[in-house]
């Protein structure tokens, strides 16, 4: 497979903007529900446009391949709400920590026990293993630990969109109405896509969140080689 010209890429990336563009319209439209996640129907619209081309993933991968590169200062910027709430994230480390911990290694083992359990090699089960963090984590620790960081990076995704588009309803049904605890969850179990939608609570559900991403990434990136090592 060759790689993708200038102009190419230019083609990818616009189409993958345009794509999120039009699903926040989407979403004003549906009126903010749920399942009118913007990332979602970039999603949907990006794998038409890829299905009515006949481009392969891993080409639009390489050509849209700027934009994973800014993930990485996304990320970064949730350390403003952060630092503004560090005071009240230090009181309540315990509570973090544990919590932290426990959705680390459930969201790691749960991934590579449902891939043996359904048939899948050891190389799906490594690729899976990292999908709770955010992107650009993932696809470094699975490049690590011998998994498929393109693919890494699509579960990634696809794993923060389902946390988004559930948690509301999950975290209803669970009587979860502390803002700092909703911030927390979305960020360990579904990463940006999930804090993005937690951050309309205000900064301090949003600082959690910026916790949860960041600690989140640090655990799984100590925790995988090891996990690895016994799949």
């Amino acid at each position: 497979m060759s790689s993708p010209t200038l102009s190419q890429s230019l083609l990818w990336t616009a189409v993958t903007v345009a794509s999120y563009l039009a699903g926040l319209g989407l979403r004003r439209i549906a009126r903010h529900h749920a399942l009118a996640n913007p990332a979602l129907m970039a999603m949907v619209l990006v794998a038409v446009a890829l299905h009515l081309t006949h481009t392969p993933y891993a080409f639009y991968f390489q050509a849209s391949r700027v934009l994973t590169l800014l993930l990485a200062p996304a990320t970064v910027a949730l350390g403003i709400p952060l630092a503004t709430h560090f005071a009240h994230v230090r009181q309540s480390w315990r509570g973090v920590g544990i919590s932290l911990l426990a959705g680390s290694l459930v969201s790691m083992v749960s991934g590579v026990v449902l891939v043996r359990l359904l048939g899948g090699g050891r190389e799906l089960a490594l690729t899976i293993l990292p999908k709770a963090v955010t992107t650009p984590i993932a696809m470094s620790v699975a490049s690590q630990i011998g998994g498929d960081p393109a693919l890494t990076a699509a579960l990634a995704i696809v794993g923060g969109i389902i946390t988004a588009v559930t948690m509301q309803a999950v975290l209803g049904y669970l009587r979860v109405t502390n803002g700092p605890a909703i911030g927390l969850a979305a960020g360990t179990a579904g990463s940006g896509i999930a804090a993005a939608q937690v951050a309309t609570l205000g900064d301090s559900p949003a600082a959690f969140a910026a916790i949860g991403i960041g600690l989140n990434g640090m655990l799984t990136a100590l925790l995988a080689p090891l996990l690895a090592s016994l799949c």
